[in-house]
């Protein structure tokens, strides 16, 4: 016997029907929701068919994304084999069918069809740490991609609030840099603050270095201040906007920075 369970999985559920042999359907098609309950209500139906044949079935699924995560990962906790199978082919199937009725049962029936014509190989597992990079790589270039458009568009409020501060800084995006410019927005900020406060705010920001480089970062941040050609901002909402970017910035570098962690770079 070559007992097979096509498997038609949508988001939350899945239908079925399992067959003993080639032509040999076991019951009536099934379906459950993807719960532990659903889930042990699946392993409870392949522990029949595996009592009826000797041997466990394999399960021939179509991809789909996310949606068949949880089944999967509840197939592989319990040594089942499972067949992955990529839509295109299936829908070639579907297509060439006589069964023109579109229905979640007719789909997993097609399925078993699909697995005694063609011949398809076990899906081969790739390990944990091999998803997890894959995963971790993913979401590193999508945060790569959300910090550069947050970058552009914090330079776009910037020249319009204080454009004289950028290069006061080797790196504007520097987590100093950053922070000194989240209390210091403006340059009325920091003619109001004085330049004693605003060593002792650097020097607090960046311990690493000296008082004297402090002292000298805050002559160059009051002549930036003195060019600056927006003595007062007009639009308020320019610093709201200015805060929210420098947040999002700072979140962006840490996310980023556990990633490299972990890693990615």
């Amino acid at each position: 016997m070559n007992p097979v369970i096509g498997l038609d999985i949508s988001k939350g559920q899945s239908q079925g029907q399992a067959f003993l042999k080639k032509g040999q359907p076991h019951g009536k098609s099934f379906s459950f929701v993807h719960t532990q309950e659903g889930l042990q209500y699946f392993l409870n139906l392949i522990k029949e068919v595996e009592s009826r044949t000797g041997q466990l079935p394999t399960v021939m699924l179509e991809s789909t994304g996310h949606y068949q995560a949880a089944v999967v990962q509840f197939l592989e906790e319990h040594d089942i084999f499972y067949i992955v199978v990529n839509p295109l082919i299936s829908n070639q199937a579907k297509k060439s069918s006589l069964r023109k009725v579109k229905t979640d049962a007719v789909d997993a029936f097609q399925l078993w069809e699909l697995y005694y014509k063609e011949e398809f190989e076990i899906y081969k597992h790739r390990g944990i740490k091999l998803l997890n990079l894959r995963h971790l790589t993913r979401q590193f270039e999508s945060l790569t991609d959300m910090y550069v458009q947050a970058k552009l568009q914090f330079h776009a409020v910037l020249d319009q609030v204080f454009p004289e501060y950028n290069g006061v800084f080797g790196d504007l995006f520097s987590k100093i840099s950053l922070s000194f410019l989240r209390e210091f927005p403006t340059s009325q900020s920091i003619e109001d603050a004085g330049e004693s406060t605003l060593v002792e705010r650097v020097a607090c920001i960046c311990t690493s270095r000296s008082e004297r480089w402090a002292k000298e970062k805050v002559q160059v941040i009051m002549t930036a201040a003195s060019r600056n050609p927006f003595k007062k901002t007009a639009y308020e909402s320019h610093l709201i906007s200015l805060q929210l970017y420098i947040d999002l910035l700072l979140q962006y570098q840490e996310h980023l920075s556990k990633l490299e962690v972990k890693g990615i770079l």
